[in-house]
């Protein structure tokens, strides 16, 4: 009877943990549609996760199409620029977790580091070079392990969920590169953008321990991202990498 017991207690702990483990998995991703389609209605004022449906009698095949990949976007001052295909430009996407964008780079123009918190990327070149990496969270020995690689037109490059990652085109021509992302609405966070010209700002003495710099080193760096000055990091809203208000002064 006690090994009985013994053995339903294991069998107990067993099931919590392979729930708990699985769970953050599941809850991190889109929802899955409930139907075959849930067009965003953008303009509807209730709040929910993702968008309330347009009513399916209303839906056209516009609400699945988006022209204008082929053109090139405006590069920022990072010498890059991002034309993004979310659920806010192309409403079909609501609740199918998936999202794309075009990132245009200039000679030298960079994608600088940023995140998507709520997608995995997936990159490939379509012109030109890009030298492309990211940065793993904290491990266990207090190290960050950056993984990097040269690509060419045609090769493909992962970028996993949430992980800070880069792009910069260190060739002498025009770089071009279509990546896809599985979110709807991947968000972004540009790491300089966020910790140097968040609003209000983040303390400078904070800041100045945190970098291990003077304080008025972090001053000078946090007036480089006056709230008004417009340029570089990435368009998301939807997609990885580009246009971002308030990343810095352009040059």
């Amino acid at each position: 009877m006690a090994a009985s017991r013994a053995f339903a207690a294991l069998l107990a702990v067993a099931v919590l943990v392979l729930v708990s483990s699985t769970m953050p998995r599941v809850m991190a991703s889109d929802p899955g549609p409930l139907q075959d389609f849930c067009v965003a209605d953008l303009m509807n004022p209730v709040f929910v996760n993702g968008f309330v449906c347009k009513n399916p009698k209303l839906v056209t095949a516009n609400d699945f199409f988006r022209p204008g990949l082929n053109v090139p976007g405006k590069l920022n001052a990072q010498g890059s620029a991002v034309t993004a295909v979310s659920v806010l430009q192309l409403p079909g996407l609501n609740t199918l977790g998936i999202s794309m964008v075009r990132i245009d780079f200039g000679p030298n123009g960079q994608n600088p580091p940023h995140t998507h918190p709520r997608a995995t990327e997936i990159l490939t070149v379509i012109k030109g070079q890009l030298l492309v990496g990211f940065v793993t969270s904290n491990q266990p020995d207090g190290k960050n392990l950056l993984f990097t690689k040269q690509l060419v037109e045609g090769d493909v490059f992962v970028f996993p969920v949430g992980l800070i990652h880069f792009q910069l085109n260190n060739g002498p021509n025009p770089a071009v590169a279509i990546a896809a992302l599985s979110s709807q609405n991947p968000g972004v966070i540009t790491i300089a953008n966020a910790v140097f010209g968040s609003t209000p700002p983040i303390s400078d003495l904070i800041l100045a321990k945190a970098f291990m710099t003077e304080k008025a080193t972090v001053d000078w760096i946090q007036s480089q991202f006056a709230p008004a000055a417009a340029a570089g990091g990435g368009n998301m809203t939807g997609g990885g990498g580009g246009y971002y208000p308030g990343m810095g002064k352009k040059p």
